[in-house]
């Protein structure tokens, strides 16, 4: 028995010994290994036996192969995706797909001069990737970031080549400059229209003044990152990005028809006592300006790059090309990108690089009023007579009101505008003593746009028409560098983390306008327009220029003890060329940040709810150096009317019209953001709280002057006033994916401003603005200690008086039955400018979006809503009337036509009387709602394009604001302007849909 018992035994270890080899010995497995949103193959995938040093990489079709024990595990490693493990099994075909690190707590933003573990950030930055800009139809980046992060509101101006208006946690200055800071790479920016939104990475919004800081002088009013693509090591990479699409216009006003028209204008004659304009107003449809001036106009796009590199140096080459045609007849717009950029590995501690990139655009221009035309042109008067001349609004009487030809408005009008920049930087960055790094850069910016505008001498109507030809070029030249040299020692001991970084910056803003006018130049062709080719006598050169240079020493300490407890203080001190001679040449800007990572502490190690929860608290200080240059220099004016005779001899005299401050200094920001991050259910949802209050101090404001003094202007400009912009901002997503290989991502967030004027030096002193689109002089904004910048200021409406009794008996001077009855809100029994009262705000409160990415299997969805609440709107076209101007379809339909009709809208007499005057009537809600953009692709199998020597290739199609919500009477809510101009519509771009089908090849 125990022989037996023996033999069993050996018999079993050596079975177990047979199997345990048979599992040990090697197999070889093969794959591909994919990108799990949208299934391109990846390339360069590190690819390790675990435990082992075996390993290997995907091929540039994400192709693999290595041999492995049947019973191991691969471990799948790519920069920017999550690692997987992932057991063999005795398989020996894995297909990987790799899920993005978007939600990892090891993710990095990048900030001020580097980058940081987003778990270290204390300050409230917000990250846009590169693909998710490119997924949009916009051909300026910064409108594809429209409802995509909280607390920043964009404005779209709509004309092609234009940049959008972007606001980032509301307004915080009257005459400064409010445009935001753009660094590309390295080198600061007014604005980034030249870059093509195919060669982005990733943009990153400082929102607080705490990030915002490192940049002080020119950081009030936030700053935006902007990294582009760089090469990486691998097989060289081709990939192209194209598309075709149309532009149609949407929600476009109905205007009258003729017939409507003249039934409208003969109410008004009676209404004036006047005998009819037209005898039969029984004309048809007439002439739909609309239709004539506006068209579907098409765009297309095209972007192809190469992206390689070896172990010593890499390269990422682009180039891009955009034909936009508008949406206004002959406008056109035509751009041409390219970018190149490299790094170079010399030695270990020693990489050198440089980007430049090109940019050229030409655009046929449309005439700046033509929408202000379109909505007043008559539609009585044809476009064409029969004979083929221009139809004549003079033909017709109808005086000046409408006394265009909007046809002939843009037949004549010859306007070209061409741009050119070259931009870049070179850096190098040595390491050195384990943990030293320096960097060196210097960029440049060297642009030029000229605007060549020719009148022929033409005979169109009795008021479009010239008598001789003008030729008229601007030319403006900005030559810009900066140098920069950073410091940073990085280290950790223990569970001490810390990196100091010291830093100088050296910039030069220099500026160069030539304008110039000739009479009576003779055209052949566009390309033969010299101004040496008119009369020299009429020949008018004027030239201006400014130059500022600026020197800045920045430092920063970020500091973090065991993952748990954060710190952040920086300090940046700049000193500005503009402001030499005042006592405040130098500028001081420092920031803190604390943060506590509460998910690290012990206490929170058996809790379930919390996969990470983050307290941060920051405050700052930031400035806008973006003052009006050499304010305080005294300028005189010369005039026929200032000759004084000496000895019989004419000697010309010279006025001060305006007096200059003593001195101008920048404004100054200061900041506090408190804020809460929350992961949970292993970061699938992430939530973002923050609260602002930011507060604009020494900011510029009018200081009113006797005009005794003897100046034509009562006012200048000081440092006199502080603004307040406070709010709440919340943002939150859900990343997951579900059994049925659906992979899906839904945010959401939203932003709460407040914008108040808290203090003005000078007491109540106002600043009253907004007169575009409105008669005598009557202003439809003021700004003022209490209340928003820029708020909607004019009469209450009571109602519409019913008949002459009725207006005689009232203290409103000057009105009859169907116009408007103002309150008297003082109750003195009269009506005057004193019973005038806040009508609307701006600046808007709300700003919103929804952003939802959906990947199965091959497809890819990409859904965004965009919204606005909480502004107004004044509606500057209903009242902007000098006569006969055509009427809404709206209006008309709700006009008061007698006793009883409406009790809310005035009779045809809207322009006459005091109904013109900023009143409630044209104030609007300018909240809208829109499905921003919309985007299905297909990603053909990775088999089948791999057979036609592709990586990928994908096909899809797209809609931006195809559906749009909103109850504004004008062409489009998104209405912008200067601060205290704000939201006054008086010949605002049409909103437009852009559909558009394209393809991205990757070889």
């Amino acid at each position: 028995m125990k022989r037996m018992f023996t033999r069993i035994s050996v018999l079993t270890f050596l079975g177990l010994l047979f199997i345990s080899n048979a599992f040990a010995q090697n197999i070889t497995i093969t794959g591909i290994v994919t990108d799990a949103a949208d299934r391109s193959a990846i390339p360069a995938v590190s690819i390790v036996v675990k435990g082992t040093t075996t390993g290997t990489q995907t091929d540039a079709n994400g192709r693999y192969s290595i041999a492995a024990p049947a019973n191991s595990t691969l471990v799948f490693t790519y920069i920017g995706y999550t690692t997987r493990e992932v057991p063999v099994n005795n398989q020996t075909s894995l297909n990987i797909a790799l899920q993005t690190e978007a939600q990892n707590l090891e993710q990095v933003v990048v900030v001020g001069y580097g980058t940081q573990r987003k778990v270290d950030v204390t300050g409230s930055v917000s990250s846009v990737k590169g693909e998710d800009i490119t997924k949009q139809a916009s051909v300026n980046p910064v409108s594809s970031l429209q409802g995509r992060v909280a607390g920043v509101s964009i404005t779209n101006n709509g004309t092609p080549g234009s940049s959008p208006q972007i606001t980032i946690r509301g307004t915080g200055t009257i005459y400064g400059n409010t445009g935001v800071l753009y660094v590309v790479d390295g080198v600061w920016y007014d604005d980034i229209n030249f870059l093509n939104p195919a060669d982005i990475a990733n943009i990153s919004i400082l929102k607080d003044a705490s990030s915002q800081s490192i940049y002080g002088i020119r950081a009030a009013n936030g700053v935006v990152l902007v990294t582009t693509n760089r090469g990486k090591r691998g097989d060289a990479t081709i990939n192209y990005n194209g598309y075709v699409g149309l532009q149609s216009v949407t929600n476009a006003v109905e205007m009258t028809n003729a017939t409507e028209y003249a039934t409208a204008v003969n109410e008004l004659y009676g209404l004036l006592n006047q005998d009819p304009l037209f005898t039969n107003t029984n004309l048809g449809e007439g002439t739909n300006w609309s239709d004539v001036i506006l068209r579907d106009a098409m765009v297309t796009n095209h972007q192809i790059s190469v992206n390689g590199g070896g172990e010593k140096s890499t390269y990422n080459l682009s180039l891009g090309y955009l034909n936009q045609d508008g949406i206004v007849e002959n406008n056109n717009y035509k751009r041409y990108t390219a970018r190149l950029s490299s790094d170079f590995q010399i030695f270990e501690p020693l990489k050198i690089g440089y980007n430049v990139t090109g940019s050229s655009s030409a655009s046929k221009d449309a005439p700046g009023s033509i929408f202000r035309g379109m909505y007043a042109a008559s539609p009585v008067v044809p476009v064409f007579n029969p004979d083929g001349s221009y139809g004549d609004p003079n033909t017709f009487n109808l005086g000046n009101g409408s006394n265009m030809n909007p046809q002939a408005t843009l037949d004549f009008f010859n306007q070209r505008t061409a741009r050119y920049k070259v931009t870049g930087n070179v850096f190098a960055e040595l390491k050195f003593l384990k943990d030293f790094t320096f960097k060196t850069s210097f960029g440049g910016d060297f642009g030029q746009e000229e605007v060549r505008s020719y009148t022929p001498k033409y005979f169109a109507t009795t008021a479009q028409n010239a008598t001789v030809s003008v030729l008229g070029v601007n030319r403006v030249e900005d030559r810009n560098w900066i140098i920069e040299n950073t410091l940073s020692y990085d280290k950790t001991i223990n569970d001490h983390k810390f990196t100091i970084l010291a830093g100088q910056t050296a910039q030069r803003f220099k500026r160069y306008n030539l304008n110039a006018t000739a009479q009576n130049v003779p055209f052949s062709s566009d390309a033969d327009l010299y101004l040496s080719l008119g009369d020299a006598a009429s020949r008018v050169i004027n030239d201006s220029g400014s130059l500022n240079t600026a020197a800045s020493y920045f430092g920063r300490l970020n500091y973090s003890f065991a993952n748990k407890y954060l710190l952040n203080a920086s300090i940046r001190a700049d000193g500005a060329s503009q402001f030499f001679g005042g006592s405040d040449l130098w500028g001081y800007f420092p920031s803190i940040g604390a943060g506590w990572v509460i998910t690290n502490e012990d206490f929170m190690k058996d809790q379930t709810i919390f996969t990470n929860l983050k307290l941060r608290a920051s405050w700052g200080k930031v400035g806008n150096a973006g003052v009006p240059f050499n304010p305080t220099t005294q300028l005189v004016s010369q005039g026929a009317n200032l000759i004084a005779y000496f000895g019989g001899l004419p000697y010309t005299g010279a006025g001060i019209t305006t007096l200059v401050p003593p001195a101008l200094f920048w404004e100054r920001s200061a900041g506090t953001d408190i804020g809460l991050e929350m992961g949970f259910l292993k970061n699938r949802l992430n939530v973002e709280l923050d609260y602002y209050n930011r507060t604009t101090e020494q900011a510029i404001f009018d200081i009113p002057i006797f005009g005794s003094l003897g100046t034509s202007n009562s006012r200048l400009i000081g440092n006199q006033a502080d603004f307040r912009n406070r709010g709440f901002e919340v943002s939150a997503t859900w990343s997951d994916k579900t059994a049925g290989d659906l992979t899906y991502t839904i945010s959401a967030n939203l932003g709460i401003n407040n914008n108040k004027v808290l203090e003005v030096t000078t007491g109540n002193n106002p600043i009253y603005a907004g007169g575009t689109g409105l008669t005598s002089g009557a202003l439809a904004t003021r700004t003022v200690a209490g209340r928003p910048i820029g708020e909607f200021f004019g009469y209450q409406v009571a109602g519409i008086f019913q008949s002459n009794e009725e207006a005689a008996a009232s203290p409103q001077a000057g009105t009859t039955a169907g116009d408007f009855k103002y309150v008297d809100q003082n109750g003195d029994g009269l009506i005057d400018g004193r019973d005038r009262i806040p009508l609307g705000n701006p600046n808007p409160k709300y700003n919103y979006g929804v952003n939802t990415n959906f990947a199965y299997k091959n497809f890819d969805l990409t859904l965004d809503i965009q919204g606005v609440a909480g502004v107004d709107i004044y509606n500057a076209n209903l009242g902007y009337r000098f006569g006969n101007e055509n009427f809404t379809k709206e209006f008309f339909d709700n006009r008061w036509t007698g006793p009883g009709s409406t009790n809310s809208y005035p009779s045809a007499k809207l322009g006459g009387s005091t109904n013109y005057q900023p009143n409630e009537f044209y104030v609007e809600s300018g909240a809208y709602v829109r499905l921003r953009n919309v985007q299905l692709g297909y990603s053909l199998p990775t088999e089948l394009v791999s057979k036609w020597k592709m990586r990928k290739l994908r096909v899809f199609a797209n809609a931006q604001n195809a559906l749009n919500f909103f109850g504004y009477r004008g062409f489009s809510p998104e209405v912008g302007g200067s601060p205290t101009n704000a939201g006054v519509d008086a010949n605002v771009y049409p909103l437009f849909a852009t559909y558009n089908v394209g393809v991205n090849v990757t070889f």
